[in-house]
């Protein structure tokens, strides 16, 4: 089955942050926090799968405020921060929802993010994702993390069910 036939029965999407939604780089400050810097196209995707009526989930192993503002701003309800171990979000997302795994896409970009990429329909990642990932993926994104990577699966998924064009 090719990836635009998984993208077809997708109902939600789970994204990792930093690597995805990020480009891996992240500037330290003086009393030790981090900066990131994310892609506005990703941003206004999500925003437009959310009012579209998509579930849009994220879990990251960051424990960052920031982040989880940025996403409630966006319209995304079930943000899990601090998950090194992505798997038990995973199972509680699927559990509280009572979701079929395979409508999931997930997008994620490295070793803690393989777990959970065996266990969807549509696994995801960025072009620059860990080459232990790209085996697994059905679907490998032209774009790199914090570069378009999440705005290019959301389009094309809304662009299958008809929704992209109704914004």
């Amino acid at each position: 089955m090719g990836y635009l036939e998984l993208f077809r029965q997708v109902h939600t999407f789970i994204f990792d942050v930093d690597g995805v939604f990020t480009n891996n780089q992240m500037l330290v400050t003086d009393n030790g926090g981090f900066l990131r810097q994310m892609n506005v196209r990703d941003g206004y995707a999500v925003r437009i799968a959310v009012e579209q009526g998509y579930r849009v989930c994220i879990i990251t192993g960051g424990k960052s405020e920031g982040v989880r503002n940025r996403f409630i701003d966006l319209g995304v309800t079930d943000i899990y921060l601090n998950r090194r171990y992505k798997m038990e979000a995973f199972e509680e997302i699927v559990d509280s929802y009572d979701l079929d795994p395979q409508g999931i896409l997930y997008m994620g970009d490295d070793l803690p993010d393989y777990p959970v990429m065996r266990k969807v329909g549509v696994p995801t990642c960025p072009f620059d994702a860990a080459r232990e990932l790209v085996p697994i993926a059905a679907y490998v994104s032209p774009f790199k993390g914090g570069s378009g990577c999440v705005r290019d699966v959301i389009e094309q998924v809304l662009m299958l069910h008809g929704k992209w064009g109704e914004i």
